[in-house]
Formats: structure tokens, sequence, C-alpha cells
């Protein structure tokens, strides 16, 4: 089965992410481990764990997908932030190992830039990071999120991301997190053929290496190379197009994290909406209730 979530904020506590997230009819969730753009982990509070873990089990949720901050980047040139980025990776999956061994979470990441020094630098330094980071017996799977292509980001394309994944030593341990917008504005036929961007995936990467979706209309056009997130149904990938996604049985037993920009109850409306899909309503239903719950204009 799918699972359907957003992110969750971690203030106040761990444990309150799950109680959040249910309230919604969610069924996992994504967070940040530490800020988004950045700072320390909090002091680890067993008591705040063993009762996430707790919730978790008693709301039966999937797996979890944690979210590296925007700021970290293991392609850097300048060698202060990239050491940043490898030190802070580092203690985030240490911390989510505590989760990990008891209940599956994924760690999902931007890859990087390379800020002017080229590609196969940039790639080299990802892998160099990740062969740091990733441990034989680590129980977090690390995802390489695929990104739309702004300015010199890495892993717009599905060639770049196998690329680091070949050169990963463990590489039982990573996988690949699609992000529905990035994807479609990086250029691919989300839109309009979602079998055919899997196909691809498949084919360059591996069968087993999509473990999570981030779903989100876009802004924008196909190819702007822009990543800009948009509402479901309210954005260029459409209605249609996201149904076809999340009911494609290939990717019926994934994680979707919704990264649109809503509020709680958007998200709780957006979250009834896939349901609703899966149920199998045509789409002329699920227009009308979306107008009906004012999040589309007639």
């Amino acid at each position: 089965m799918a699972y359907f979530g957003w992110h969750v904020s971690t203030s106040g506590s761990w444990a309150n992410m799950p109680l959040v997230a249910h309230d919604a009819n969610a069924d996992t969730f994504a967070f940040f481990p530490r800020p988004p753009r950045g700072g320390s982990l909090r002091t680890l509070d067993m008591d705040d764990i063993d009762k996430l873990l707790q919730h978790l089990h008693d709301f039966h949720f999937g797996p979890l997908v944690a979210h590296a901050p925007y700021v970290y980047n293991l392609a850097a040139q300048a060698e202060g932030i990239r050491e940043r980025s490898l030190n802070n990776m580092r203690e985030d999956i240490d911390r989510l190992e505590i989760i990990a061994a008891k209940h599956p979470v994924y760690y999902n990441f931007h890859p990087g830039a390379h800020t002017g020094q080229g590609r196969h630098i940039g790639i080299n330094k990802i892998i160099d990071a990740l062969n740091d980071i990733i441990q034989p017996n680590q129980k977090t799977i690390v995802l390489l999120e695929t990104m739309a292509g702004k300015g010199t980001e890495i892993g717009s394309n599905f060639d770049e991301l196998e690329q680091i994944i070949d050169g990963v030593t463990h590489d039982d341990r990573i996988g690949i997190c699609l992000d529905t917008c990035h994807t479609h504005d990086a250029g691919m036929s989300i839109a309009t053929d979602f079998d055919s961007v899997l196909n691809e995936l498949e084919a360059v990467c591996g069968p087993s290496r999509l473990c999570a979706i981030h779903l989100n209309d876009s802004k924008n056009t196909c190819g702007s190379k822009k990543d800009r997130h948009e509402r479901l149904g309210h954005g260029t990938i459409g209605l249609e197009a996201i149904k076809q996604i999340v009911c494609n049985p290939r990717v019926s037993n994934l994680p979707f994290i919704l990264e649109t920009p809503n509020d709680f109850d958007g998200y709780a409306v957006e979250i009834e909406l896939l349901h609703k899909m899966i149920s199998g309503e045509p789409l002329e239903e699920l227009q009308s209730f979306l107008m009906d719950k004012q999040v589309i204009s007639a």
C-alpha cells in the first residue's frame, strides 16, 4: 500500500509528529532532524524517542522520510562548507539510527551543486563524502533526490544519480527519492508518461532504487529548471497526471511526501484527495472535491 504524508515540524517534541500527522489521516511524514536552514541537533531525549516509536506502532505508520537541511552541499568547492555538510549528515544519520532500529526510516538529501568546478569533480566529491558517511551495517537508507537542474545542481538526470550510486561502496544503503516537480522542471515527461520516467530510472539506476516520492505539482513549464512547487491540481503537471502517478502499481508501496505550499488544513485536504484517487474516483469528482474545499477555483 502507498503511504501519504507531508513535512511535520519537530518543534516541541519528536513524539508529537505522528500525532499531528494522524490528525490529517496521514500514515507517513517527513521531518528535518535539525533546522532546515542548518543548526544544531537538539539534545537527545530517549523518552521522547520511545514515545515517538510507540505512536508509530500504534497508528501503523509506514516508512518515514527524514530530510537533510537545504544548506548541505557535499559537492561544494569551499572545503569548510563540504566538511560541515559531511559531519552534520553523519550526525543526522547517527540520530536516525535510533529510530531505524525499530521503524524504517529514509534520509533524503539534495546531492549538491558543483559551484563551477564541473560536474565530474562535484560528483566525485559527493561519492567520497558518502563513502565516509555510509556504514555497511546502518539501517537508515540514504536517498538521492532528483533535482530540477537550477544553476550547477547535480542530480537532474538519472545518469548523474547512477554515477554517484556506482561509486558508493555500500550501495545497498542508498536509493532515490523522485520529486515530481523537480523531474518535471528538469524536462522529464512525468506529466504525460510517468511509466516512461520509471522505465528510464530503472534502466539507468536499477529496478529497486526508487524508495520514496515527493509529490508536488509545479508552477513551471516542463524543462524550465526552476523548481517552484504548486498545490496538487493547481499547476502544470495537473490533477490527471497526479492521479496516474499515485495509482501506478509500480509505486503502490512507497511513501508519498507532499511538499506543496499548504497549511495543515490544506495537507489534510490533499491527503483525502489522494485516498479518493486510490479508491478509483473519476477525475471530474476529484476536481469537484477540490472546488468544494475551495482548493482550486472553478
